[in-house]
């Protein structure tokens, strides 16, 4: 493909991501998410999916308790170009903290991941590692292990120039502690489906 056949691409904002919401240009139910200013189509709810979503959320409910917000698939502001929805989130407070905005940053950020494996792994790590999110996990419902994303840092020369330094993948008979909570386990077995 020569240069002049290259396709382009606009990137988005917030501001007008969020004005193709308000005119109804998109629903705020369709599939999609803002990941550095492209619209990307969210990994289908199928049952192992949605199912290891509810396990996450419901751990770490349990696990941080009060004084933390545990929230499912809902927006976070991350930076002008980034509105992502994971899968599930840990924020300081609760739910009537964030009327008037998203949060910003989160103590976690857990995707599930079958068919979005290499965008949860690639261009989100990448997103959520450029942010400060510190403690990023994936459950990888595809090998059935806990991925957990560690210690941001930029990586010049790289596809999307962020990443995490440690990276450490956990078994179902293993456990995690979050960084927020260094003293608690939660058993990756009770996370996935």
């Amino acid at each position: 493909m020569s240069e002049g056949e290259r396709l382009r691409t606009y990137r988005w904002t917030r501001r007008e991501y969020g004005q193709l919401i308000k005119y109804r240009l998109l629903d705020e139910d369709d599939p999609v998410e803002l990941v550095d200013g492209l619209l990307l189509v969210k990994e289908p709810q199928y049952t192992p999916h949605a199912t290891g979503t509810a396990l996450v959320a419901e751990a770490l409910r349990t696990a941080f308790g009060p004084g933390w917000h545990v929230r499912e698939q809902h927006p976070m502001a991350l930076d002008d170009r980034s509105e992502p929805e994971p899968d599930v989130c840990v924020v300081p407070g609760s739910a009537r903290d964030y009327l008037v905005t998203h949060p910003t940053g989160a103590a976690l950020v857990v995707e599930v991941a079958a068919s979005g494996l290499a965008i949860a792994r690639g261009r989100k790590a990448a997103m959520y590692a450029r942010n400060g999110i510190a403690d990023y996990w994936v459950l990888n419902l595809l090998d059935r292990v806990l991925e957990v994303h560690r210690e941001p840092v930029r990586r010049p020369g790289t596809r999307y120039r962020w990443g995490y330094g440690a990276i450490d993948l956990i078994h179902p008979e293993g456990s995690v502690s979050p960084l927020a909570l260094p003293a608690v386990r939660i058993l990756v077995a009770d996370l996935l489906p």
